[in-house]
């Protein structure tokens, strides 16, 4: 095959057409990642990528044109990849409508400035031959670990999950991580690039190796998943998703209604069959489970404490208020409060990071003097709470949890209490402001990660879905569909050993980059 000539076409390209054509690899790729899984995209998307640096030439002007081609593909990929984010302002859309093409447009712009960078980066260490898919690797993965920390970081869709997200390949971040699995995927994927090099170049034998990755991963992931989980603690569990629009839980009036729907599906009310919730141990409702502060409404916590019986704990999200001393103000946090069966509250975690726009604002005082506020309508945010922290609550099996509300659960490092390791991950999120689109379900395949990379179970309470029951290897044991309302029944999988990743954390990343550093001075050496 060929490939001389159209590879030609677009390692010439210029101008608008050169970033035209970038901008499509970068939307392809967004393919990779989930709904649609189609990882083997990656293969045309980053070739093209790989071809277009080719033509960006030397000088200030290579420069120039390798840090247009990498924002380029930057912004189509993640255009292409988060335009459901646009669905939340049209949640409240007399108030936020006018901000849905700042938010779909503004967002992937300044998130492309990070694969400018990367693409810059790599051009700086730019030669002719397989050398060029370890600079690659090096610009556009460090890069994408820098999106995952700057401004509190965003490493939303990072490249490594095209891996990841697959059941057998992705066991791989149990060694190290998504992050560790960016470069990787960069690597491989890039090879079919070294097709159209001249044939002196043995270019076979970088895509044999590419596929000789692949395989790698792929027996290292079937083995991995060949190996039994250990005896469960035998903790019974419900997961609740009671599907509520997300506009009603602005509506205080709704409260009552609400809470009933939670009652009545906790429960199992279907028509007039009831299971009820004796022997459960564990119940779990979603985040922001309540347009009222549970803390400080009596009725409600009556009625849990009339729901549980006896020795059943409760883990919900919700609002909570905390006065200040000595003075008049007040901060609201986002919680999950762990409920005994008297409906008194045993245990509070408050939300450590926080979505920017969405629960605070950067600047608060200045924007919001502007007319500016964030989706949550409350007056100066959320606060944001003092540390990640293990719980622990009194059911049988004495599971330690990790709490993780909603966008806490995409971070793969610095959300676990290292010193306390828990036995199960608990992640209580509300994607209702995304409605039907590829938003919860990224969401759903970026929690299932953490829970390969930790080797713990995951628990998931989504309002309107995807609820699930997550093994330690990432599978999915059993959920509830999105937009549905329903129950999980189940049993707390057991956990596995600390992995490799969950030691070593960033040192199991930094191996991966110091073995592409190592490949592009051998590669460099025999140009």
């Amino acid at each position: 095959m060929d490939l001389a000539l159209p590879v030609h076409r677009i390692i010439l390209l210029e101008g608008a057409r050169r970033m035209l054509v970038a901008s499509l690899a970068g939307a392809a790729a967004a393919l990779a990642m989930a709904p649609f899984n189609l990882f083997p995209v990656l293969a045309i998307s980053f070739p093209v990528l790989i071809w277009l640096l080719d033509g960006a030439g030397p000088g200030r002007a290579g420069a120039k044109a390798a840090a247009w081609i990498g924002f380029s593909f930057g912004f189509g990929y993640f255009l292409a990849g988060l335009w459901w984010i646009g669905s939340a302002f049209l949640v409240d859309g007399d108030a936020y409508a006018w901000m849905l093409p700042f938010a779909v447009v503004g967002l992937p712009l300044l998130l492309a400035a990070f694969s400018a960078l990367g693409c810059f980066l790599a051009w700086t260490m730019w030669r002719d031959g397989p050398g060029r898919l370890f600079a690659l690797a090096l610009g556009l993965g460090g890069a994408e670990w820098l999106r995952g920390r700057v401004l509190t970081g965003f490493p939303w869709n990072d490249f490594g999950y095209a891996l990841a997200d697959h059941s057998v390949l992705g066991q791989a971040a149990s060694v190290v991580g998504v992050e560790g699995l960016t470069p990787i995927a960069l690597l491989v994927f890039s090879a079919p690039a070294l097709l159209a090099d001249p044939p002196e170049r043995a270019r076979w034998r970088w895509l044999f190796a590419a596929a000789a990755v692949l395989a790698l991963l792929a027996l290292f992931g079937a083995w991995r998943l060949s190996t039994p989980l250990p005896q469960a603690p035998g903790t019974t569990l419900r997961i609740m998703q009671p599907n509520v629009p997300q506009d009603a839980k602005f509506r205080p009036s709704a409260g009552p209604e609400i809470m009933a729907r939670y009652l009545a599906l906790s429960e199992g009310r279907l028509g007039n069959a009831r299971t009820g919730l004796e022997g459960i141990d564990l119940l779990i409702w979603p985040e922001s489970a309540f347009p009222f502060l549970i803390g400080r409404t009596p009725e409600a916590l009556a009625q849990i404490g009339g729901l549980l019986p006896k020795g059943t704990v409760l883990l919900t999200g919700a609002a909570r208020r905390e006065d200040i001393e000595d003075g008049d103000g007040r901060r609201f946090f986002n919680s999950l409060h762990a409920m005994a069966d008297d409906g008194s509250i045993i245990a509070t975690y408050d939300k450590v990071h926080l979505v920017p726009f969405g629960e605070y604002l950067p600047f608060q005082s200045a924007l919001e003097a502007m007319g500016i506020r964030q989706l949550t309508r409350l007056p100066g945010g959320f606060s944001a709470g003092d540390e990640p922290r293990t719980i622990s609550i009194p059911v049988r099996g004495a599971p330690k949890i990790a709490p993780l509300i909603c966008y806490e659960a995409i971070f793969p490092t610095g959300m676990i209490d290292s010193a306390s390791r828990p036995s199960v991950l608990i992640n209580v999120t509300n994607d209702a402001w995304f409605g039907d689109t590829p938003g919860p379900r990224q969401h759903l395949a970026q929690s299932r990660a953490r829970a390969v990379e930790q080797g713990l179970p995951l628990l998931r309470s989504a309002n309107t879905g995807i609820s699930a029951i997550i093994d330690p290897y990432g599978r999915v044991l059993a959920s509830v569909p999105l937009g549905t309302a329903g129950v999980l029944d189940g049993a707390v999988p057991a956990s596995l050993p600390p992995t490799l990743y969950s030691r070593y954390g960033i040192l199991a990343v930094l191996l991966v980059y110091i073995a592409t550093i190592v490949g592009l001075l051998i590669t460099r050496r025999r140009v």
